[in-house]
């Protein structure tokens, strides 16, 4: 089947903060200088994720709250295609979807925030740390317990806002995000991996679509990259093997690092009490490059592989003290 560009329109659909309308956008500007002729919309959406300002996540229903909406508009017609935050996209999507393409990963690390110090390390005991996640809040009090570690929704705009109001002496973001918006300058620094591990996905964009779209998966195949969408693969399927969800601090990431596929995982108590950490290697060989779409299942494989050492390691019972 192929994507009529010179007569089609796609539709995006996307939520309206600043950042996911970047995304979009981003997307956007890249299917056209791929296809010229082809005429690309942004649907503008409001989700719940963006409504419920009051509580975390973990409490409202997770991460998945950021993307219902727009798989509504897909299943109902209105838009085609629905661009994410990969750290956002549940790891079971539901019957009838896919993630047509991964986009290239921009820096997948956490970044620390503030007007007043330097670095995790330079916070004072009792300061204000703000932090929308609960992977990020585990491990900085496992590393840092001296820290008041509270919690801090919004977009990335009004989080920064709150700190600037002196709410919090420091905040911690994902680098990308501010990357993206322009604002890379807010960044202070941006945390090591080995003191606060990134979520499956971070940094990275999917494209979600109808499963039965084969249209689309061609049309979007320029935008696909596909080492990232290894070392994407592999994150989600930890979490995937470990029932990850809002609810449990879990952390994984991956990376090439000299033909492997270097995959790292965290589970940690909500609190930070209790960490197991593991990780894994593959050699990948030229893999990276010969692999699409979900046709080759060896780095769902090796995340399997290590959510196992990391429930042989502990992770089991953190996850049945949450259930």
């Amino acid at each position: 089947m192929t994507f009529a560009t010179s007569s089609k329109k796609l539709v995006i659909a996307s939520r309206e903060s600043r950042l996911a309308l970047w995304q979009s956008e981003h997307v956007r500007d890249a299917l056209v200088r791929q296809h010229p002729g082809l005429e690309v919309e942004i649907l503008g959406m409001t989700t719940r994720g963006d409504q419920i300002l009051d509580r975390t996540l973990s409490k409202v229903g997770g991460k998945g709250l950021f993307v219902k909406e727009l798989e509504a508009a897909l299943a109902d017609g209105r838009a085609d295609i629905a661009v994410h935050s990969a750290k956002d996209v549940p790891m079971e999507l539901p019957d009838g979807f896919m993630l047509a393409a991964i986009g290239e990963r921009e820096d997948a690390r956490d970044c620390f925030v503030s007007n007043r110090f330097a670095s995790l390390e330079e916070l004072p005991a009792g300061a204000v740390l703000g932090t929308s996640s609960l992977r990020r809040e585990a491990q900085v009090r496992s590393r840092l317990p001296g820290l008041k570690v509270t919690a801090l929704r919004g977009n990335v705009i009004t989080r920064l806002a709150k700190l600037d109001r002196g709410e919090y002496d420091a905040i911690v973001l994902a680098a990308a995000g501010l990357r993206r918006l322009g604002l890379a300058e807010r960044i202070r620094c941006s945390i090591d991996v080995g003191m606060s591990l990134p979520a499956p996905g971070q940094g990275a964009l999917a494209i979600e679509c109808r499963a039965n779209r084969a249209d689309l998966v061609s049309l979007l195949a320029p935008l696909h990259h596909a080492p990232t969408a290894l070392c994407v693969r592999a994150e989600r399927a930890v979490s995937r093997a470990l029932s990850g969800s809002c609810q449990l601090p879990l952390a994984a990431y991956a990376q090439m690092d000299a033909g492997e596929l270097w995959l790292r995982g965290l589970v940690a108590s909500p609190d930070g009490t209790r960490v197991v950490e593991a990780e894994i290697r593959a050699d990948a060989g030229t893999r990276a490059e010969q692999a699409t779409g979900s046709s080759d299942a060896w780095p769902e494989q090796l995340g399997q592989a290590l959510a196992g050492l990391l429930r042989e390691r502990g992770a089991g019972a953190i996850i049945d003290a949450l259930v």
